[in-house]
């Protein structure tokens, strides 16, 4: 019997694929068989510790090291799968970036830096990798909670997800005749090291844990197998839609 969640055979490309949720799904998708390339900017550290990790399971994953908010990154990008992967089954974008300040605090540089890689660079990549997708194809745009609701000092991350969940829909829509599905994954809250930067961060925490339906916080794990659906066979009838992975976090409101 044909195991629709399976990635066995597909190419995959997760972008900020080697620390955080990113890295959970970089691992998740290499276990079910897909082959991975895994981008990322600046820790080797934690990309070399994903790939030593893989090696000693028995697999394999591939690391990029390129910045999407420039052209060279870009082209340094594009290069490296030109010369690992005739094709591409598929995209998780999970690079971002912010500042968690008051409005006061924030500046037009703030915003452009924000918006360059949480935005723009999953519009740039795509325009870079359209010919490399191999139909049926899928991509899926990591957002955030902030996206659809107000938080403190979340102001320009939030902003920049509400834009890129609002760009995800767009090419959805375009993409849908190529065979190529656009989707978003929408995790609650994950305790990842983006947590480090927030302010009042044990505070935050608690509250969500204590206003959570199911008491808890939500494992980057349980993200990964949510973006290997979207990216199976499994979630084939799926087009800009918004999986939300938060334990029912927003039944109960902001």
């Amino acid at each position: 019997m044909e195991d629709i969640f399976s990635l066995q055979g597909k190419t995959l490309l997760i972008a900020g694929g080697t620390r955080g949720i990113g890295r959970a799904i970089s691992k998740q998708f290499v276990r079910a068989g897909a082959r991975v390339v895994a981008n990322y900017v600046r820790d080797e550290h934690s990309a070399e510790a994903l790939r030593s990790e893989m090696d000693k399971e028995g697999h394999s994953i591939l690391l990029c090291r390129a910045d999407l908010t420039s052209p060279q990154g870009l082209a340094n990008l594009d290069r490296f799968m030109a010369e690992n992967s005739e094709y591409l089954s598929g995209m998780v974008y999970c690079a971002a970036t912010g500042i968690h300040r008051p409005l006061e605090e924030l500046t037009a540089r703030h915003y452009e830096w924000t918006f360059a890689l949480n935005v723009r660079g999953f519009f740039d990549l795509i325009k870079l990798l359209l010919p490399r997708f191999k139909p049926p194809a899928a991509i899926v745009a990591l957002s955030s909670q902030g996206a659809v609701q107000a938080m403190p000092a979340y102001t320009l991350v939030g902003a920049s997800k509400g834009a890129l969940e609002s760009l995800a829909r767009h090419l959805a829509m375009e993409l849908a005749p190529r065979r190529i599905r656009v989707n978003i994954l929408s995790p609650g809250t994950v305790l990842t090291k983006a947590w480090e930067v927030m302010p009042d961060r044990e505070g935050r925490l608690a509250e969500a844990r204590r206003r959570s339906p199911i008491g808890r916080l939500i494992e980057p794990e349980e993200v990964a197998r949510a973006a290997q659906f979207l990216c199976s066979e499994a979630s084939a009838g799926m087009i800009g839609h918004t999986l939300v992975v938060d334990g029912g976090l927003r039944l109960v409101g902001a």
